[in-house]
C-alpha cells in the first residue's frame, strides 16, 4: 500500500513540476551528455557512475515533488525493516547481508536513530524502570560555580595562548584542541550549576584501588558526582558507535570454525540487535511513563534480550534450536561483559 501511495505521490507531484518547469529553471539531459554531478558521460535517464538524475530541476513546485518522494520512500523502508526487527531479525540480518538492502533502513542509521530517540526519551520521561534525573543537589551546584570560575580563568589564558601562537605563524592544533575540551567541561559545569543536569547522591567513601589513574577518576566522581553523572550521560551518546567493535569479537568467538559467514556478518548482527534493544529500551520508558505497570516492564526487560538474540542468531546463520540456544547463553553473558567494558570506557573518558 505505502509503494502505491510513493507511486501515486511520484505521478501526481511529477506532473505538476513538469508543468511548472516547461519554462525555465530545468536542465534536461539527453543520452550522450554530461552528468552535472560527476562529469560522466550519460546513458539513460540516470548517470551510472554517480545515480543522479539526468533531469535537474530548480522550481518551488520540484521540491516539493522531492519531499514528497524522500518521505514516502524513506517510511516504505522504515515499515519494510521495523517489523521484521523484532519479529524476523535473523532474516533481515540476513538478506541485507546478502544484499537485498534498497527495501530496508542501513543498519548504521537505524543503530543512531535508536541511540537518539533513547536519549530525548531519557531526557524527557526518565529510563524504563520510572525513574526520572533528580536535579543536582545544592552542594553540586556550588561546587560546579566554583570550577567554573578556575575554567573561566584558564580559557582566557588559552586564548591569549593562541591569540600569540597565530601572530607568530605557529600551529595552534594543540591549543584549540585544549580549548574544544575545556568549553566542553564548562558547558557540564554551567548546566550543572543551574541544576538542570541529574543530581547524584553524595558519595561519603571512596575507595582507594592503588592505581593513580582510577583513584583520580573517582576523586572527582567524590567531589562533583552531578557533573560526573552528566558527563558520563554525554559519552554515552557521543560514542554509542563503541558497543559495535567492542561486541565483535565475542560474536567472532561463537563462529570462529565457520568460513562462510565473516566479520562484516557479524557487524550487521551487532548493529542491528543493538538498535533492537535500544529501541525497546525507549518504547519502554515511554510505557513507564504513561502507566504500564512496572512488573510488565521488568518482564520484558527480562525476556526480550534473550528470546531476541535466540531469534536473530538462528535466522541469520541458520542454526538449529540447540546450536542457536548455547549461543544465545553465550551472547547475554558477553552483553553484558561488553556493556561493562563500555561502562569502564565511559568513565575514564567521562573523568577527562
Amino acid at each position: 500500500m505505502t509503494g502505491e501511495f510513493e507511486a501515486i505521490a511520484d505521478v501526481a507531484t511529477g506532473t505538476l513540476a513538469a508543468r511548472a518547469i516547461a519554462g525555465a529553471g530545468a536542465h534536461d539531459h539527453v543520452e550522450g551528455s554530461a552528468c552535472l554531478n560527476c562529469g560522466a558521460q550519460l546513458m539513460g535517464a540516470h548517470c551510472h557512475r554517480c545515480g543522479q538524475s539526468g533531469h535537474v530541476h530548480r522550481t518551488a513546485m520540484a521540491l516539493f515533488h522531492d519531499i514528497a518522494h524522500g518521505v514516502f520512500h524513506f517510511e516504505g523502508r522504515t515499515w519494510h525493516t521495523l517489523p521484521m526487527l523484532f519479529w524476523h531479525p535473523g532474516d533481515l540480518t540476513r538478506r541485507y547481508v546478502q544484499g537485498e538492502r534498497v527495501k530496508f533502513v542501513s543498519p548504521m542509521a537505524l543503530f543512531l536513530f535508536s541511540v537518539f530517540l533513547m536519549a530525548a526519551t531519557f531526557s524527557w520521561v526518565g529510563g524504563p524502570t520510572g525513574h526520572q534525573a533528580r536535579p543536582a543537589t545544592a552542594d553540586a551546584r556550588a561546587d560546579a560555580k566554583r570550577e567554573l570560575v578556575k575554567d573561566n580563568d584558564q580559557l582566557t589564558k588559552l586564548l591569549a595562548r593562541r591569540a600569540a601562537a597565530v601572530a607568530a605563524a605557529k600551529s595552534t592544533e594543540d591549543i584549540d584542541e585544549e580549548l574544544s575540551d575545556l568549553r566542553g567541561e564548562m558547558a557540564g559545569l554551567a548546566i550543572v550549576a543551574d541544576g538542570k543536569a541529574p543530581g547524584a547522591a553524595a558519595v561519603n567513601f571512596v575507595p582507594s584501588s592503588r592505581i593513580e589513574q582510577i583513584d583520580r577518576i573517582l576523586s572527582h566522581a567524590k567531589e562533583n558526582p552531578g557533573l560526573m553523572a552528566y558527563k558520563l550521560q554525554s559519552s554515552a551518546y557521543k560514542f554509542s558507535w563503541a558497543l559495535i567493535p567492542i561486541s565483535l569479537p565475542f560474536i567472532w568467538m561463537l563462529f570462529m570454525f565457520r568460513r562462510d559467514v565473516g566479520m562484516y556478518d557479524h557487524a550487521i548482527f551487532a548493529t542491528y540487535s543493538l538498535s533492537a534493544m535500544t529501541l525497546t529500551v525507549a518504547i519502554l520508558s515511554i510505557a513507564a511513563a504513561i502507566g504500564v505497570p512496572q512488573a510488565l516492564v521488568w518482564l520484558i526487560l527480562f525476556f526480550f534480550p534473550p528470546w531476541h538474540m535466540y531469534r536473530q542468531l538462528k535466522e541469520a546463520y541458520s542454526l538449529g534450536r540447540f546450536r542457536a540456544a548455547w549461543r544465545m547463553v553465550a551472547l547475554v553473558i558477553s552483553a553484558y561483559t561488553s556493556a561493562l567494558i563500555f561502562f569502564i570506557f565511559l568513565v575514564t573518558v567521562g573523568a577527562h
